[in-house]
């Protein structure tokens, strides 16, 4: 307890000034200008891929020990768990991701990254980017860690703050999760996530009450036939024909066996058969990628992509051993669906702490996904995951008038303005656990 003290003592001195009775958008506009732009500038030029996030899981673990959390590195491979007690109370967990993507970054900013890392699943050497925000979303965790620990007066419980690897290959939750995080740190009240949105004007923090992100599912299916001479077809049989018929029938999930306002995608990413022109192969394989935004449409759309493989492989004649093969990929995650009265309850403390015009409710137009659900569900934990924008409002204006447009995710042009995500990010963060964990 001691060091609790003297570490929040030594923190707020840090902050500059009397953190705990100052207004909280100033303590962390100071914060950023004197800490964490640096910080985040580091990070940005650092970038590391997923499952091998050494030196960024090094420098988050000195950074929240320099806070005052109890820290404990390689969970699950690079991940990192921080934990602040203080005082009775219901833990709330704060998970942020941390890798970059092979990308080479071509935005023009003074700080982009000309990292290069060998990709641990190729062995390749390749350029690397933050081209989705993590570098916001770990700055935003260490600036939010700062503020908490100075804080200890306005409130009660413990904070479970998570560092997570690998989340652009959703293998990183699963991976702190097989590594007995629960087991280990306790299984939390509430969880929480934010990700930083290009498009999201910089600073709005948007909530949904459904699913901010979809489930995806990475579907495999190998489809059988018989081998024979392209001038013979009716002495084998043959699974380009086969594998076209399931890619058509396939189609037929969403369009009829969906309620129409219910969404999901499956789409046919790949389709690799045949060595010339003239061969009858027998063998086919499809990659498919299927979303979803509920549990219940997630097992429709899987169940209905057995049937319909299986079904089709009898339609042609071929015995139950040779059936085509449907296999779901270990990289598979369920749609992240907010609680929908915990979003409201902090909707209302953002909108009366932050201002109304900070809050939005805009539903994403998109089906990306996120493995955040791996520590919701089993054991199902209230949760919710919020985006804070990153795109000034003028490039939005200049897009609309025939600009340049904002760059998405994952592209080599993607940028957003630190200032107001970082800040953004932080100050919701710790408005929702103040929220969550009052003083008794």
């Amino acid at each position: 307890m001691k060091r609790l003290i003297l570490a929040s003592a030594l923190l707020a001195a840090m902050l500059t000034g009397p953190v705990l009775a100052d207004d909280l958008s100033a303590a962390v506009k100071r914060d950023y200008d004197d800490y964490l732009w640096p910080l985040f500038d580091h990070f940005h030029r650092n970038p590391e891929l997923s499952l091998v996030e050494f030196e960024t899981a090094k420098r988050m673990a000195e950074e929240l020990r320099a806070a005052g959390f109890e820290v404990t590195e390689n969970v699950g491979g690079t991940g990192i768990v921080a934990m602040l007690e203080n005082g009775p109370g219901p833990m709330v967990m704060m998970r942020a991701d941390m890798d970059g993507l092979p990308v080479e970054e071509k935005s023009g900013l003074e700080n982009a990254s000309v990292k290069q890392q060998e990709d641990p699943i190729t062995g390749n050497l390749v350029y690397t980017m933050h081209a989705c925000g993590h570098d916001v979303h770990i700055t935003s965790l260490v600036g939010t860690a700062r503020q908490m620990a100075a804080r200890t007066d306005d409130w009660s419980g413990t904070l479970m703050l998570i560092v997570q690897p690998a989340e652009e290959r959703v293998l990183g939750a699963k991976a702190m999760r097989a590594d007995r995080l629960y087991e280990r740190f306790g299984t939390p009240d509430y969880a929480f996530a934010l990700h930083v949105s290009s498009s999201d004007v910089a600073g709005v923090i948007n909530v949904v009450e459904g699913s901010p992100y979809a489930g995806a599912d990475t579907v495999d299916i190998t489809v059988y036939g018989v081998g024979a001479h392209g001038a013979a077809p009716h002495r084998g049989k043959d699974p380009i024909v086969l594998a076209s018929k399931i890619v058509l029938a396939l189609q037929t999930l969403v369009s009829r066996e969906l309620p129409p306002r219910d969404p999901g995608v499956i789409t046919v990413g790949s389709f690799h058969a045949g060595t010339k022109h003239n061969i009858i192969p027998d063998t086919a394989t499809l990659q498919l990628t299927v979303r979803n935004t509920s549990l219940e449409t997630r097992q429709i759309l899987l169940d209905g992509i057995q049937r319909i493989a299986e079904n089709m492989g009898r339609v042609a004649g071929l015995p139950e051993d040779r059936l085509p093969e449907v296999i779901v990929s270990a990289e598979s995650v369920p749609p992240t669906i907010n609680s929908a009265e915990l979003a409201r309850r902090l909707k209302d403390a953002w909108a009366e702490e932050l201002g109304d015009e900070a809050v939005v409710s805009i539903p994403p137009t998109g089906m990306g996904a996120e493995d955040f659900p791996i520590f919701t569900l089993d054991p199902a934990i209230p949760s919710v995951y919020w985006r804070v924008g990153g795109t000034p409002k003028e490039d939005f204006e200049r897009e609309a008038a025939g600009g340049a447009p904002v760059p998405s995710h994952h592209s080599p042009l993607f940028k957003i303005a630190p200032e107001p995500s970082i800040r953004s990010g932080v100050e919701s963060t710790v408005v929702a656990l103040l929220e969550m964990m009052p003083v008794r």
